[in-house]
């Protein structure tokens, strides 16, 4: 599995990562998750608002700050 937050750096991407990371961890998934700062790579994904979640290639989440159980419930579908 392939996670990424794409982001510009701000504060509500940031945690969005470190809350990413910690869903997975606690989920016990096999996954990688990466943080997207490159602008052209967030606007070829056709994300307009950050921070956003992208799994295996599919915005999940766009345009908000999620807590971990919304992290959880995205990363288990």
């Amino acid at each position: 599995m392939k996670i990424e937050v794409l982001g510009t750096g701000c504060a509500g991407c940031r945690a969005l990562f470190e809350t990413t990371k910690r869903a997975a961890a606690e989920l016990g998934l096999e996954a990688e998750v990466l943080k997207e700062e490159n602008l052209e790579r967030i606007l070829a994904c056709g994300v307009l608002a950050l921070p956003a979640l992208v799994v295996d290639g599919r915005v999940v989440s766009a345009g908000r700050r999620l807590s971990l159980d919304e992290v959880k419930r995205l990363l288990a579908q």
